[in-house]
């Protein structure tokens, strides 16, 4: 487990300490995050003149958006990692059936070709008798 973390951190140019489990790293990029939203929304005229209730609620909206957008978007490689990990296991099978026949394929060649070299030896045995049967004629 982890060690309890404290650390001081600047959010809309005011100070907060963040405490968690998580690293301190972590904790600072969450504080980034949050003063990147504030500092998105300064720069909009509009926003200058909402207060600050409204500023705040504006602001966690677009943080909830953000939020579920990139779960959206984790649920979309989810379902494209499980596709691909079905069209592999599908590959995979594919292959081992080839290779299945592969090796079927190889085995009758090899049969084929221990039929052709007897065929070939009973010939040359045959025609050695046909021309000893001539010979002897």
């Amino acid at each position: 487990m982890n060690k309890f973390n404290d650390i001081e951190v600047i959010i809309n140019n005011k100070r907060y300490t963040l405490s968690g489990y998580e690293s301190e790293e972590y904790l600072q990029r969450v504080a980034s995050y949050i003063n990147n939203k504030h500092n998105e929304f300064k720069n909009k005229d509009a926003f200058k003149f909402l207060d600050s209730e409204l500023k705040n609620i504006l602001i966690q909206i677009n943080i909830a958006d953000d939020y579920y957008k990139e779960k959206e978007k984790l649920k979309e490689l989810e379902e494209e990692s499980n596709e691909k990990s079905n069209e592999i296991f599908n590959l995979k099978h594919e292959l081992i059936a080839a290779s299945t026949k592969l090796q079927s394929a190889e085995q009758e060649i090899e049969s084929l070709k221990n039929e052709l070299s007897e065929a070939q030896k009973k010939i040359i045995r045959l025609e050695t008798e046909l021309q000893d049967a001539r010979r002897r004629r």
